[in-house]
């Protein structure tokens, strides 16, 4: 009895003696992380040595690590009699081990921190946090190691890319790992890492391997060759981005400029009314996704990133109702008279401005992105795709679709597109004619109101935001075909992408003058523009 008392006693007692131990065992674990080799090269006063010293506690890991490299970022590192101490609130605890030092406070000497030593810290945060569970967190830190790869990194390179799982940040791990192998004694090694470089999209990757077309730098002519081809790849694939971006913002302008003349097209095609006050009708639109804004953040916070779809509606019926205000009140005793109706409405125009003015004040006012139109999708280095445009562009379709059904299912559609092509047989055979004037420009100023919508979320929001729309959108309607919905597609869109191009070839003030000259050009070849209307009133 007395023996299984002993042997229960010894039972219990080595379990929690082997705990203690396995901590001890790991707190001396992790305090080793510190190494004080590496802590004197710290101490040192030659830069490269401190750099070096940073970059291997980055790749030792570790909490101790984190806390130092934390220490030295906030300006409390410093040293006392060849010691690296850290000072914080007054108190001087050793470096390596964190206990309390009996040390006045006075005597440490801070480490100085220049613009190298801020580079070799945050690669040491890349370091530290490259194993990170968040994935946005380890792709940050990857692509801050890709460029600041160095010998000292290349284990801990390694062991980060036989964990990771993402293809992405595995690919940018791979990068940096084959530009420390570009280093390498052995040709063999160099090889493989030029090949792997060649995988790469980015610019600066094509910039590190030019030196290596020279013998001067690179002895092997295999390596020299296989530079030569990695760079060739890097140029086709960045080549492919850039155009890619191109037509992207191609199309997105002429997304835009598709709302912005969807509605003018309608207008101008049922009335022939030329109405200079389009502009300000996307401006009432884009006001409206304010006033929205700011209703959803004093009273839904929670709902603020949802506000934009709330402002979809809020503009189309703001902008709608000030369309058949105009119509009723001004632009239905002016029909026939283009001219007239032409200046009527360019003082309509500056009326709206200065009544956007006297409301909300001459200074844009600021409208914030929600956060999932916030960022984009990168094709390359430099070549991203904002999600509000992308955004924008499917927008523009969803529109489109709705004018599109409007017109060819609906018997509004109908109405519009008999008065459009013949008012007076139209008007014989019952349709009301001055109700459809009236709906058609309702319809289109809400457009015009959708357009401002889209374009709070891209460009600045003021008073004079719509003066510099409505030139681009006539070209468009013009170009197209007055009242074709198909011609103001195909002109938007190639409008759009055209002048993307030949700004990226000539400028911008350049492209806008080469656009103006190839429509005068255009219509004076074909003055009903790319889609001509069909009927007998059309065709006299």
């Amino acid at each position: 009895m007395k023996r299984s008392f002993h042997a229960t006693f010894r039972s219990g007692l080595i379990g929690p003696l082997l705990a203690v131990l396995f901590l001890l065992l790991a707190a001396g674990k992790a305090r080793a992380a510190l190494d004080e080799a590496v802590l004197a090269q710290l101490a040192s006063g030659d830069f490269s040595a401190r750099i070096a010293a940073i970059e291997a506690i980055g790749a030792a890991g570790g909490e101790d690590a984190r806390r130092l490299i934390a220490a030295l970022e906030a300006g409390e590192l410093g040293v006392v009699n060849g010691r690296v101490v850290v000072l914080s609130g007054g108190v001087v605890t050793d470096a390596a081990s964190g206990a309390a030092l009996a040390v006045d406070a006075d005597v440490v000497d801070t480490l100085r921190v220049n613009n190298r030593v801020r580079r070799a810290i945050a690669t040491a945060k890349a370091a530290l946090d490259v194993s990170a569970p968040a994935r946005e967190t380890r792709l940050a830190a990857a692509n801050t190691l890709r460029d600041n790869a160095s010998e000292t990194l290349l284990p801990l390179l390694e062991r980060a890319l036989g964990k990771e799982s993402d293809e992405a940040i595995g690919h940018i791990l791979r990068l940096a790992v084959a530009r420390i192998h570009l280093n390498a004694a052995e040709p063999a090694q160099r090889l493989k890492a030029v090949s792997a470089l060649g995988q790469s999209s980015d610019p600066a990757v094509r910039t590190m391997l030019e030196p290596l077309l020279s013998p001067a730098n690179e002895p092997d002519a295999l390596v020299r060759e296989a530079a030569a081809d990695s760079i060739r790849a890097i140029e086709r694939r960045v080549a492919f981005a850039q155009h890619l971006g191109t037509v992207f913002s191609g199309l997105s302008l002429g997304s835009i400029l598709l709302l912005a003349a969807l509605g003018l097209a309608i207008t101008y095609g049922v009335m022939g009314v030329i109405n200079m006050a389009h502009g300000e009708l996307l401006m009432i639109g884009a006001y409206a996704a304010y006033l929205v804004q700011n209703l959803f953040r004093a009273h839904l916070p929670q709902w603020l990133d949802w506000y934009v779809v709330a402002a979809i509606p809020a503009g189309f019926f703001a902008a709608a109702a000030v369309g058949v205000l105009m119509e009723r009140t001004v632009l239905r005793f002016l029909y026939g008279r283009p001219l007239e109706s032409l200046l009527a409405t360019w003082g309509i125009s500056l009326v709206l401005i200065q009544a956007a003015r006297v409301i909300f004040g001459p200074q844009n006012v600021e409208l914030a992105n929600p956060s999932w139109m916030s960022g984009g999708v990168a094709l390359a280095a430099g070549v991203v795709l904002p999600y509000n445009r992308i955004v924008i562009l499917g927008f523009g379709v969803f529109v489109l679709a709705l004018v599109w059904l409007m017109m060819n299912r609906t018997r509004l559609g109908m109405f519009v597109r008999a008065v459009t092509q013949n008012r007076a047989m139209a008007g014989c055979v019952g349709v009301p004619t001055a109700r459809v004037d009236t709906l058609a420009f309702a319809m289109g100023a809400g457009i015009a109101g959708l357009g401002g919508v889209a374009l709070s979320q891209i460009a600045n929001v003021g008073p004079a935001m719509g003066t510099g729309y409505i030139v681009d959108a006539f070209m468009v309607v013009v170009l197209g075909g007055v009242g074709q919905l198909a011609g103001t597609v195909w002109a938007a869109l190639g409008l759009g992408i055209v002048a993307k191009f030949l700004e990226n070839w000539a400028g911008a003030v350049i492209a806008k003058i080469l656009v103006l000259v190839f429509i005068i050009a255009f219509i004076q070849k074909r003055p009903q523009g790319l889609f001509a209307l069909k009927g007998r009133f059309a065709d006299n």
